[in-house]
């Protein structure tokens, strides 16, 4: 099954099977894999989302947070002291999963601080639609939003588990790799 072709701008490189143990059982073809617009619908209708960063020392830190699905990137705001913050400018590398440990939606990617005014500008908007309140306008300087663009992201639905596991590998030069 080829990609959907219901996509934002965000283009996939690859999409295939994730690397399971053959125990699992899990489909090699490609019948019921999941389309790109079911995840980015998923994305996008999710309320929070929970981000994994790293600490300095290596320890994980995972923290949910609210966000918005735009343009195919996922974008979200905290303090600059926040831990995750403080993670993020040591280490780009995030995770990202969805509330559901049933429909599954992983993405990995690096956050970047959101520069672009004009996206900055349709993220309030969207945000403030989504939540009922309007993020910081970017005059607080104790505020920042990242983008976070995906580099690989993983899906199923447990109910289907032996058909749905998909996985899609987006073309990027960042040094987090496959």
């Amino acid at each position: 099954m080829e990609p959907s072709s219901e996509r934002s701008a965000h283009q996939t490189s690859r999409q295939d099977r994730p690397t399971l143990p053959t125990s699992y059982g899990v489909a090699h073809d490609h019948d019921g894999m999941l389309s790109w617009g079911w995840v980015e619908e998923q994305l996008r209708d999710a309320r929070s989302y929970w981000l994994a960063t790293t600490r300095p020392d290596g320890r994980p830190q995972v923290i949910p947070v609210w966000g918005i699905w735009l343009d195919g990137k996922l974008l979200f705001g905290t303090s600059t002291g926040s831990r995750k913050a403080r993670n993020l400018a040591r280490n780009p590398a995030i995770a990202i999963h969805l509330e559901s440990g049933d429909d599954v939606v992983i993405l990995e990617g690096s956050a970047d601080e959101l520069s672009d005014a004009a996206l900055f500008a349709r993220y309030t908007d969207a945000y403030d639609a989504k939540y009922t309140i309007r993020p910081s306008d970017g005059t607080d300087d104790d505020a920042i939003t990242y983008v976070v663009r995906p580099l690989r992201v993983l899906a199923w639905l447990e109910r289907d588990f032996l058909k749905t596991p998909t996985r899609w590998t987006f073309a990027s030069d960042s040094p987090l790799g496959d």
